[in-house]
């Protein structure tokens, strides 16, 4: 899945949320956010392989999404998913979006952070 298909997956799929790009160092950050709390659900972000541990330094749209502290690890043997680059690495994951990852399993991850995050 790509960044693109990826946020026309959210704003079709999950009525109560918010966009916004935080920081202004970086204008390609979206966060997702629930309208009702403000929670963080998702994160997309650019940055290099190198965050990520690859030796090949290039850059990558990931996902940031929470997950259940106890899918974690079973998570991170998976092709493209890490531990969180930048959050709390306990409950969240970074997911790359350069087609490592199958699209259903990123939109169940997605739906599981929305949901832990309600």
């Amino acid at each position: 899945m790509i960044r693109e298909d990826l946020e026309t997956y959210i704003h079709n799929q999950f009525e109560d949320t918010t966009t916004n790009t935080p920081w202004t160092r970086f204008p390609h950050y979206k966060v997702y956010r629930h309208q009702s709390n403000h929670k963080w659900f998702a994160l997309v972000m650019n940055i290099t392989t190198d965050k990520l541990g690859w030796s090949n330094i290039r850059p990558i749209d990931v996902l940031n999404i929470k997950c259940e502290p106890t899918m974690i690890g079973a998570f991170r043997k998976e092709p493209g998913i890490y531990a969180a680059y930048h959050m709390n690495k306990a409950n969240w994951l970074t997911v790359s979006l350069d087609g490592s990852v199958p699209t259903e399993r990123i939109k169940m991850l997605l739906d599981m952070s929305y949901r832990l995050t309600k």
